[in-house]
């Protein structure tokens, strides 16, 4: 017997079942500016060179070991609503994790808020958008205050009483997270407070009401009585919100702060924070306005008017946002498909793999592209740089935010059961990818907004075309398409164009980025866009496509130089 049990005894140690081998190293992060060719010739090409040593230093912050786990922390832990203090005084206070005012704070230090603004020279908006984009790719809920403050300065600069009390702390560099009344802040935030449960994004459908306390009109004080059921970041400082002039009246936008000019209060009560999918680390919150103060900005009755020109700069950041969700789960994948062996070679080898890794890198270039484009338009003048603003802005919103979630899924497939679990960067960034096709206007309210510009504006939608057709000139299958989004939009029964909105708003987009790719990227980027998008059927989902036709390993090294 003795001998017997000796001769099983598995050696030395008894309790060793396995070693730890072909498994991913963690992802090193580093200056993700320097890993990403594309965006350097962005900001080369937006005129944007000056930003560079800035935004290398702000892409090695952000990715440091402390950055990615702060982006961890700010989610696992999310904002608490604290309507009473101790002593039982109503102050709807939102409390926050440490980590969320530190990459906060990071963003708002680096211009996050003010670049466009402060800054004049030539680049600005391209500078703003890598910025966003690179603070994006790890953390995504802070993105939120800040585009909505950003997208308020010019709205609020029109209103000179407003601005000579705020404008410096809005442009403000400097982060405060002290709770206070407006002149004890160093730094101001902006939110916004649109839609209302019965009508989801149609604002013309709110009950909110707001009558005259001290004079009327632009500049007057009015008290609003009513509910908001998304009011985006509730701890900010004021609030644009639309509300009824009166009962029946038209709308209006109004400036309601948390605390009024005297330092009191405002009655905006929070009834709870909402318990989101994604963007956990922001709050997103339910309140009622029990006779709140508010200021009318912009003209009466052009309410909805004025925050449509907020929403049309926060959507191209929901462009941005997306695409920075695309590109860390690109990064991701490609990480992982270059250090996993299966099969006797590694993933990034294997050629169904390839395919997936090549469609992904092309989604990402071309979102991408798009976000900086649209951002080279909000500086440009010129009747082209309008077009793209107001006709592509929502084409682009609509696509890039809907393949971003698709794309985020496949990347989370390449890291098989690693990518699922929540050690894994992957889940958090598919839980967020949702928002930004909601957020500001869902996918039909986009390709319905598209329809009207275009018949509000033909001769902007005819500069795109003749722009579009001159890149496109030796793509034969683009061309097609674009003849086809001519026709639509110019022959169409005008009551039998909505059924077609969608088609129209993925032609669109699509044609965009084919046009951007094929004047600013390689060839071999542009070549298989365009002919997996455009020309060849496409396959119904991620990586149905044969990498073997592109040039694939160029497109690849491209992405993420290997290391």
């Amino acid at each position: 017997m003795n001998a017997q049990s000796e001769q099983v005894q598995p050696s030395d140690d008894p309790w060793r079942t396995h070693d730890v081998f072909n498994q991913v190293p963690p992802w090193a992060g580093g200056d993700l500016l320097a890993l990403d060719t594309a965006l350097q010739e962005g900001l080369r090409l937006g005129a944007a060179e000056w930003a560079l040593p800035a935004l290398h230093a702000y892409a090695g912050q952000i990715s440091q070991p402390s950055s990615l786990a702060a982006a961890v922390a700010a989610n696992e832990y999310p904002p608490r609503h604290r309507p009473f203090d101790p002593q039982g005084h109503r102050i709807d206070a939102v409390e926050f994790h440490p980590a969320w005012h530190l990459l906060l704070g990071r963003l708002r230090g680096a211009g996050g808020v003010s670049l466009p603004w402060r800054d004049h020279r030539a680049g600005r908006w391209s500078a703003w958008a890598a910025l966003f984009y690179l603070h994006g790719q790890v953390e995504q809920g802070t993105l939120c205050p800040t585009t909505m403050t950003q997208a308020a300065i010019p709205l609020l600069q029109r209103e000179p009483a407003l601005w000579t009390l705020l404008g410096e702390r809005l442009l403000a560099d400097t982060y405060d997270e002290t709770d206070a009344p407006l002149q004890h802040r160093r730094a101001l935030w902006i939110g916004m407070g649109m839609t209302e449960k019965q009508g989801g994004s149609d604002v013309r459908a709110n009950t909110t009401t707001a009558w005259p306390v001290q004079g009327q009109g632009r500049g007057a004080v009015y008290r609003l009585r009513g509910h908001k059921w998304f009011y985006s970041a509730p701890s900010s400082d004021a609030h644009l919100v639309s509300a009824r002039l009166g009962p029946d009246g038209p709308i209006g936008c109004f400036f309601v702060p948390r605390w009024w000019l005297d330092g009191r209060r405002n009655a905006v009560r929070i009834q709870r924070l909402k318990d989101k999918l994604g963007n956990r680390s922001n709050a997103s919150g339910e309140v009622e306005f029990q006779d709140a103060l508010g200021i009318l900005i912009g003209e009466e009755g052009r309410g909805l008017a004025t925050l449509v020109e907020m929403a049309s700069t926060t959507r191209i950041s929901c462009v941005l946002g997306s695409a920075a969700i695309l590109r860390s789960a690109l990064v991701q994948a490609l990480h992982a498909a270059r250090h996993r062996q299966a099969f006797g070679r590694r993933l990034a080898d294997q050629p169904a793999m390839r395919g997936v890794l090549l469609d992904l890198a092309l989604e990402s270039e071309a979102a991408l592209q798009l976000g900086l484009r649209l951002a080279r338009a909000c500086e440009g003048e010129s009747r082209l740089d309008h077009a793209w603003r107001r006709l592509v802005t929502p084409a682009a919103k609509f696509w890039v935010c809907k393949r971003t979630v698709a794309a985020t899924a496949e990347a989370m497939e390449v890291l098989g059961g690693n990518g699922y679990v929540e050690e894994s960067p992957l889940p958090r960034l598919l839980r967020e990818a949702p928002v930004n096709s909601i957020w500001e206007g869902s996918g039909n309210v986009m390709a319905l907004d598209i329809l009207r510009a275009v018949a509000r504006e033909p001769a902007l939608a005819l500069t795109l075309w003749e722009d579009w057709r001159q890149a496109l000139s030796a793509d034969a299958a683009a061309r097609r398409h674009l003849q086809w989004l001519q026709a639509a939009l110019t022959s169409a029964d005008a009551q039998e164009l909505p059924a077609q909105a969608r088609i129209v708003a993925q032609t669109m987009a699509l044609l965009a980025q084919a046009t951007l790719l094929r004047r600013h990227a390689p060839t071999a980027v542009a070549d298989a866009f365009i002919a997996t998008r455009l020309g060849e059927p496409a396959g119904l989902t991620l990586g149905v496509v044969d990498a073997r036709r592109y040039d694939t390993e160029a497109v690849l090294q491209r992405a993420l130089p290997p290391g």
